[in-house]
């Protein structure tokens, strides 16, 4: 029986280190996408996620334009998280089955990432269609690289953009055939090693 007090630093951790790993994936994501790192947004992240950042940085170097260290400090903070919440849960995992889950998890966050990004510009391009606000430049900019490659498919005709909904679709199909699977095995693989 978890307690009270555990599920609330369960809840804490899960969603605090939530948010905390959703801006280290964006700093990634971001700087894959070469978004104006001036966009006050973009400042942001990079306040938030420079104390922890900066000193990996100075071990593993960035390789071509990829932030390996970003990547890297997700997937810590992640398997952390998964720890502690697996610890609060009386229970323990094999460091092998913490680093699964992490990494299924960060996955699901950048899925999730680009899936609400393009929810928010596609209700942004009915609503304000030339806004030019600092987190609808960010999104824009943050999309951009994979609707070029879409654009390479589905071309825009009349007007009209239908890679979004190609794009939205291929996520969800995306979630549906891998991501769901792979979770409810893990959670099959750690139910059976701590007994749930």
């Amino acid at each position: 029986m978890v307690s009270a007090f555990s599920e609330g630093l369960i809840l804490i951790i899960s969603k605090l280190g939530g948010l905390y790993i959703a801006a280290v994936m964006l700093r990634f994501l971001l700087q894959t996408a070469r978004a104006d790192f001036y966009n006050p947004v973009c400042q942001a992240i990079v306040k938030i996620t420079a104390p922890l950042l900066n000193p990996l940085r100075r071990v593993i170097p960035s390789w071509r334009r990829l932030d390996i260290a970003s990547l890297v400090l997700a997937l810590l903070l992640s398997s952390l998280a998964t720890a502690l919440m697996v610890f609060l849960l009386g229970s323990t995992l094999p460091v092998g089955k913490i680093i699964s889950w992490a990494f299924v998890g960060l996955i699901g966050l950048t899925l999730n990432i680009y899936f609400y990004a393009m929810v928010v510009q596609v209700v942004a391009s009915f609503i304000a269609p030339f806004s030019g606000h600092p987190i609808l430049l960010v999104i824009f900019q943050l999309l951009q690289p994979i609707y070029r490659v879409t654009h390479r498919v589905l071309p825009p005709m009349g007007g009209l953009d239908f890679s979004p909904m190609l794009l939205i679709l291929g996520i969800k199909a995306v979630e549906y055939l891998i991501l769901n699977p792979l979770v409810v095995g893990l959670r099959v693989a750690a139910s059976v090693v701590i007994g749930l």
